[in-house]
Protein backbone atom coordinates (compact mmCIF):
# COMPACT_ATOMS: atom_id res chain seq x y z
CA UNK A 1 0.00 0.00 0.00
CA UNK A 2 2.37 2.49 0.75
CA UNK A 3 4.26 2.26 -3.04
CA UNK A 4 1.18 2.77 -4.59
CA UNK A 5 0.42 6.15 -2.27
CA UNK A 6 4.42 6.76 -2.78
CA UNK A 7 3.56 6.03 -6.87
CA UNK A 8 0.69 8.05 -6.92
CA UNK A 9 2.35 11.45 -5.46
CA UNK A 10 5.09 11.32 -8.62
CA UNK A 11 2.30 11.23 -10.72
CA UNK A 12 0.27 14.20 -9.99
CA UNK A 13 2.96 16.73 -9.61
CA UNK A 14 2.20 20.19 -10.72
CA UNK A 15 3.43 21.21 -14.14
CA UNK A 16 4.74 24.84 -13.45
CA UNK A 17 6.06 25.99 -16.94
CA UNK A 18 2.19 24.71 -18.40
CA UNK A 19 -0.13 25.90 -15.56
CA UNK A 20 1.18 29.55 -14.99
CA UNK A 21 1.68 29.38 -19.47
CA UNK A 22 -1.89 28.74 -19.41
CA UNK A 23 -2.95 31.37 -16.67
CA UNK A 24 -0.99 34.06 -18.81
CA UNK A 25 -2.32 33.47 -21.87
CA UNK A 26 -6.20 33.51 -20.50
CA UNK A 27 -5.15 36.49 -18.77
CA UNK A 28 -3.88 38.42 -22.45
CA UNK A 29 -6.76 36.97 -24.13
CA UNK A 30 -9.22 38.93 -21.98
CA UNK A 31 -7.21 42.45 -21.95
CA UNK A 32 -7.00 42.29 -25.62
CA UNK A 33 -10.73 40.95 -26.04
CA UNK A 34 -12.01 44.21 -23.58
CA UNK A 35 -9.23 46.79 -25.70
CA UNK A 36 -7.81 47.19 -22.50
CA UNK A 37 -4.28 46.66 -24.30
CA UNK A 38 -4.11 47.87 -27.71
CA UNK A 39 -0.18 48.47 -28.63
CA UNK A 40 0.34 44.77 -29.64
CA UNK A 41 4.75 45.98 -28.96
CA UNK A 42 3.60 46.00 -25.54
CA UNK A 43 1.78 42.30 -25.75
CA UNK A 44 4.43 41.06 -27.35
CA UNK A 45 6.64 42.42 -24.14
CA UNK A 46 4.16 40.93 -21.84
CA UNK A 47 3.81 38.11 -23.29
CA UNK A 48 8.04 36.99 -23.54
CA UNK A 49 8.25 38.65 -19.59
CA UNK A 50 5.46 36.00 -18.22
CA UNK A 51 6.71 33.18 -20.00
CA UNK A 52 10.29 34.31 -18.95
CA UNK A 53 8.59 33.89 -15.27
CA UNK A 54 7.12 30.94 -15.79
CA UNK A 55 10.29 29.41 -16.78
CA UNK A 56 12.12 30.56 -13.77
CA UNK A 57 9.52 29.06 -11.57
CA UNK A 58 9.35 26.08 -13.27
CA UNK A 59 13.27 25.86 -13.22
CA UNK A 60 13.57 26.34 -9.49
CA UNK A 61 10.31 23.89 -8.82
CA UNK A 62 12.45 21.03 -10.37
CA UNK A 63 15.58 22.04 -8.30
CA UNK A 64 13.92 22.29 -5.32
CA UNK A 65 11.99 18.75 -6.13
CA UNK A 66 15.69 17.53 -6.40
CA UNK A 67 14.74 16.15 -10.20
Amino acid sequence: MPREVERRRRLHRTDWMALLSGVLFVVLGILVVTRAITDWLVLVGVLVLGLACAGLVAIIARVVRGK
